[in-house]
């Protein structure tokens, strides 16, 4: 059994559903609990069956991801992480960019024994805003310190708030603070706006743990 924390409150999410929609999403998950080798297939009809959109009363939350993700959680509880990361590399893979985000959602909310990097950094490799942004959530606290270096890098060139960046106060360091330097330079050279979270960054390298243990050494 994989622990998976639902993205938003259960309780939530009912109310934003209507009696058929509500339905729908326990058959859903009712299936993928009995046999989570459905996961793939429920997946694409999830939105469909039960709704999509902003999710009232969970600010930033869409309810499709909210009900995929609880769909996961139904799958998790009877596969260990192995069985579970090969099931959502299925997903992601032959999903589209909602069902993908979906799943980054699931890792973000993951217990320790699930890492699923390579998918973070799949979704790092697109231009996706909002897959590069649930990439930089939690989960982006297993990536090494190079990659989610240019995960930072990536929010700034897509123009995703670093603010969605988890550890930016805990990991930024110089060599970050050197890279989003020359980033800044090329932008004032070719004579375009330089992205205001480009001082935010900086000022967490200025003041991070992780810089001053380098100043020290």
């Amino acid at each position: 059994m994989t622990a998976i924390q639902p993205l938003a409150d259960p309780s939530v999410v009912e109310a934003a559903l209507d009696e058929g929609a509500h339905e729908q999403w326990r058959a859903l998950e009712d299936e993928v609990a009995a046999d989570p080798a459905r996961l793939g297939r429920v997946f694409p009809a999830a939105a469909r069956k039960t709704g999509r959109g902003p999710l009232p009363g969970a600010d930033g939350v869409l309810l499709e991801d909210a009900v995929r993700v609880s769909l996961v959680r139904s799958a998790a509880r009877s596969l260990d992480p192995e069985a579970l990361l090969a099931e959502l590399r299925e997903v992601y893979r032959y999903g589209d960019s909602d069902e993908k985000r979906a799943v980054l959602h699931a890792l973000n909310g993951a217990d320790d024994e699930l890492d699923g990097t390579d998918l973070l950094l799949d979704a790092l490799r697109t231009n996706d805003t909002r897959l590069v942004a649930a990439a930089m959530g939690p989960h982006s606290d297993r990536l090494d310190a190079d990659a989610w270096r240019q995960g930072v890098l990536k929010c700034l060139f897509t123009g995703v708030p670093v603010s969605s960046v988890t550890g930016l106060a805990r990991r930024a360091d110089r060599e970050l603070a050197e890279m989003v330097q020359r980033y800044q330079r090329e932008r004032e050279a070719a004579g375009r706006d330089v992205p205001l979270d480009v001082q935010v960054v900086l000022d967490a390298c200025a003041a991070s743990p992780e810089q001053n243990r380098q100043k020290d050494s």
